[in-house]
């Protein structure tokens, strides 16, 4: 059986058109379809409805592509075995990052990490918690860097560290006055919140109902910089993570930040992957790397 027909299907059935997969397989159409065909053929099985405005899996066309996706990882995964065997610290690792983390976390960590593997190629990939728990099923990435908790099974998880929230506000509100925060201080108050899939508007959501805090409905931010920039417009008030307000990120006019006092609100950082990864022993040595950021930073 061809492993590239494999992954032909398998990508096909991901994106539902015979154009796209070709050109992710790096392809001509008819070299995907014909692959495909001969699948078909050796299997003696019809995988795919073909139609001139869609692609649709047949049923037990579904049913090959989740145990397609299977052989993919372990093909993967033994080459992996080989590419470590002989440089451990070397080849490609493809490392998913949320949002609200990456651009504030990375800068502290990638010196390190070049220092420690200097012939390791990090490929990151920064997508929505969601999106690289999916990815990690499918074996398109290597490891994550996600919040806790992490309900799956399947998947290692090794914490790194916890990083306190604050509370941003404009210069101006009354809480600004304030050298710490109390959780009681946020009763009733309206905070601004990112949309809907970020992580970070689960966690802050958990701390709107430990305070009786709750959210301003007719605004959701799409990244954290837009959440800064409305703080500092004096539309409202918000939580933020406490490297997300740590150099290199510059100051903003009329925004400050106030810790929480002691046993405020945290998030939990972690280093995910699967527990079949051939990676593991290398994933270990790697979260201890991103594990020791300086402690400093994560003091609000």
């Amino acid at each position: 059986m061809n492993i590239r027909a494999i992954q032909y299907l398998v990508t096909l059935a991901e994106v539902r058109h015979f154009s796209k997969a070709a050109e992710i397989c790096y392809v001509s159409q008819p070299t995907l379809s014909t692959q495909i065909r001969k699948l078909e053929e050796e299997l003696d099985v019809q995988l795919v409805e073909r139609s001139p405005r869609h692609v649709m899996l047949t049923r037990v066309g579904e049913e090959v592509v989740e145990r397609a996706r299977v052989v993919l990882e372990e093909v993967e995964a033994m080459r992996a075995i080989a590419r470590r065997s002989r440089d451990p610290h070397s080849g490609t690792l493809r490392l998913g990052i949320f949002p609200t983390l990456a651009p504030y976390f990375l800068p502290h960590v990638i010196p390190g990490i070049r220092r420690n593997f200097p012939r390791l190629s990090l490929r990151l990939f920064e997508e929505k918690t969601e999106d690289i728990l999916d990815m990690l099923e499918k074996g398109h990435l290597d490891a994550g860097l996600l919040a806790l908790p992490i309900a799956n099974e399947q998947l290692v998880a090794r914490k790194l560290f916890e990083e306190p929230f604050v509370v941003a506000l404009p210069e101006n509100h009354e809480l600004s006055r304030r050298e710490q925060i109390q959780m009681q201080d946020l009763e009733n108050e309206e905070l601004l919140l990112l949309e809907d899939g970020h992580c970070l508007r689960d966690q802050a959501l958990e701390v709107c109902k430990m305070t009786g805090a709750h959210e301003r409905l007719d605004f959701h931010a799409t990244s954290m910089e837009t959440l800064r920039q409305m703080v500092a417009a004096n539309t409202g008030i918000t939580l933020m993570p406490t490297l997300a307000v740590k150099p290199p990120v510059a100051p903003t006019e009329n925004l400050v930040f106030r810790p929480f006092a002691q046993g405020g609100p945290k998030r939990s950082i972690a280093m995910v992957w699967r527990k079949s990864s051939a990676l593991t022993e290398f994933l270990e040595e790697l979260a201890g790397v991103f594990g020791g950021i300086d402690r400093a930073l994560l003091e609000p």
